[in-house]
């Protein structure tokens, strides 16, 4: 299953039915699970620790060193859960000191051109398309999705099953179960076409538009609206999900500059 004219470290760890492409090199302290095929002219550099049945495509770069320059050469990994899609010329940065890894979770969509920077840490079933480019020590809870062309600053967080369009540059935290829109990004509703695509009732998706409204559209500041939250919803996981998340942002979540809230769940 491995093709002639690929180099493979004496050092490296590949499991059976593991299928490399011509022309691709894999460097030591590098292992390689199950079922997972790794196209041609891919480079796997120390430190990559890739899941079973993943698909690496061609001109990727796994667990290259950080472009950090505090980076002193300290052994840090680059892991990449089972099941994820790595498409052609995508680059993964390994971990620094800080959290000493950089982690894709499984089910993972990451399209062409893309960068993840060092010590991000990517949920399950997350979905980042053409050209994202997200900087070091970004959180992204599970089922995210970001449109082409976005940019995540370094340390922002987003939220479980957010929507961020295409083009944002994203420099605020995302709070759970939204999307944010526009250039300056804007909050622009919940994401309720994705969380019924995940099966959330229409209960729930309910549940959530109002405490967002709560948010957004009471007028009262953030912790006002925290407060507000806690005595007026029951406690449920959306309601403690979104609570939790704001309290811990440190830099502030995405506003509200305007526009119609899209909070319809019927389309």
């Amino acid at each position: 299953m491995i093709q002639p004219y690929t180099y493979i470290h004496q050092g490296a760890k590949i499991a059976d039915n593991v299928k490399i492409d011509p022309f691709t090199v894999i460097h030591p302290d590098v292992e390689i699970g199950e079922g997972t095929w790794i196209g041609s002219n891919v480079t796997i550099m120390n430190g990559a620790r890739i899941g079973k049945n993943c698909r690496i495509f061609p001109g990727a770069v796994i667990s290259a060193v950080p472009q950090d320059l505090k980076f002193a050469g300290e052994e840090t990994i680059a892991e990449i859960g089972d099941n994820t899609t790595i498409r052609e010329f995508v680059t993964i940065n390994r971990g620094t000191i800080d959290k000493w890894k950089t982690h894709i979770g499984s089910n993972c969509l990451i399209m062409a051109y893309s960068h993840i920077a060092h010590d991000c840490f990517v949920g399950n079933n997350c979905i980042l398309s053409n050209n994202v480019q997200m900087g070091g020590h970004v959180l992204m809870g599970d089922w995210a999705i970001v449109a082409g062309m976005g940019a995540i600053q370094q340390f922002s967080r987003i939220g479980v099953h957010a929507y961020i369009g295409g083009g944002c540059l994203v420099n605020k935290d995302i709070p759970p179960y939204i999307k944010v829109v526009r250039q300056p990004i804007t909050y622009g509703g919940v994401n309720s076409v994705g969380l019924k695509r995940r099966g959330f009732s229409n209960e729930r998706i309910n549940e959530i538009i109002d405490i967002y409204r709560t948010i957004y559209s009471s007028g009262l500041n953030i912790s006002q609206s925290l407060e507000l939250i806690e005595q007026e919803f029951n406690t449920s996981d959306e309601r403690d999900e979104i609570v939790t998340f704001i309290r811990e942002s440190e830099r502030g979540i995405v506003k509200r500059t305007g526009g119609r809230e899209a909070a319809d769940i019927e389309d």
